[in-house]
Parts: structure tokens; sequence; C-alpha cells
């Protein structure tokens, strides 16, 4: 793990590139500690707070793709016999897990690759059961691109506002003091949204059937 620590100490573009394509694969990265700091270096003229969130998000894209090619190319059980395996303990997988990110996407459809991209647990994983059912892969990127690069405004917004009053050596226990705040308002807000999206396809249903009743 030093290796991950040395790259969360010098954050530049390649090196937010790397960890959050490590995120968006199975590596407990947390982006938390990435993209905010970087925004708040940038708050300070280091680093540029647009290039972050690009760069960012395209490190997330490129790790989700690779977890979409895994579901796509080596289906359920290899990716099931991996999550159970030493190595992806040591990743924090297992099966269950796999299969709370798969419940999610066939539950939401394809709207779950955005929304799932601002669930802690669901995050990292959703790209998997988009590889297993197949999705169109340009579909799937924009999806991806679009649920990270949210992520990360938010992140980023974080971080730059943090750098106006908090100390270098208290920024990362102060970000994951505001994440989880932030968590719960993502999870409302998803919550909402799906609420949303669910009534009026059940009222779109229901006129459909009165409609088709009628003729």
């Amino acid at each position: 793990m030093d290796i991950f620590a040395t790259l969360l100490s010098n954050l530049n573009y390649v090196t937010i590139f790397i960890l959050m394509l490590l995120e968006s694969t199975v590596i407990p990265v947390p982006s938390e500690l990435v993209v905010a700091p970087a925004a708040y270096h940038a708050a300070s003229g280091n680093l540029h707070v647009y290039l972050v969130i690009l760069f960012a998000t395209l490190g997330a894209d490129v790790g989700a793709t690779i977890n979409y090619l895994a579901g796509y190319y080596l289906g359920r059980p290899i990716i099931y016999r991996f999550a159970n395996s030493h190595i992806g303990h040591l990743c924090l997988l297992n099966q269950k897990k796999v299969e709370k990110s798969e419940a999610y996407f066939n539950d939401h459809g394809m709207v779950a690759t955005i929304t799932g991209r601002l669930i802690p647990g669901i995050r990292h994983l959703i790209s998997i059961p988009a590889g297993l059912a197949k999705m169109t892969y340009w579909r799937f990127l924009l999806y991806t691109t679009i649920g990270a690069g949210c992520w990360n405004c938010i992140l980023a917004a974080l971080g730059w506002y943090l750098h106006s009053f908090v100390p270098e050596d208290q920024l990362n226990d102060t970000i994951m003091k505001y994440g989880e705040y932030i968590k719960v308002i993502i999870m409302s807000i998803v919550a909402v949204a799906l609420l949303y999206f669910i009534v009026k396809w059940l009222i779109n249903r229901h006129r459909k059937i009165k409609f088709g009743n009628k003729d």
C-alpha cells in the first residue's frame, strides 16, 4: 500500500488519473481522498480544478471500462470466483457485494449506471453487471461519464470550499467527515429521483392500459 500513499501524497494530473482508474476497478482507493485534496491544491493555484475533474473522470471511465469488459467477456461464474478468492478479499470484495450491485442494476435498469456511480458500495462495481447484461458500450460510457463527472464535481467543490478554512494537516479527516454528510444527501437525492421515475412509469403504464381498453 506504500505506492498508494506515495501517489496520494503527490497529486498531479497523472496520479489523479491512475488513482481514479484503480478506484473504478476493484482496488479500494477512496475517491474522496483523491479528487477533494486535488481541488484543495487547485484552490491554491498548484493545479487547475477543471483539469482535476477531467482527469479524474477519464480515469474513472477507463477503470469502469475494465470492469465492464470483465463482466462482458468473463461471465458471472469467473467474476464470482474472483470475488471469493484471496485476492478478491484483499480488494474488499466478496460475492455478496457483486450480487448487490447486480440487484441494483436489475432493479433500476440502465439509469443505474448513472446513479450507481454516486452510491457507496455500488459505485466501483456497477460496471460489472452492465457488462454481464451486454449493455451497449457507448451508452455505458456516456452514463458512466455523467455519473462519475457529477461525483467528481461534488468532491472538487468540497475540496475547493475547504481550502478557505481547513489547514492541510487536517484536510483528510475533514474530507471524510463531510463525505459522510454528502453520501447521505446524495443517496436521498437518488432515492427521490428513482421514485420520480417509478411513479412516472406507473402513470404512463396506467394511461396505456386505460386508452388500450377504450380501443
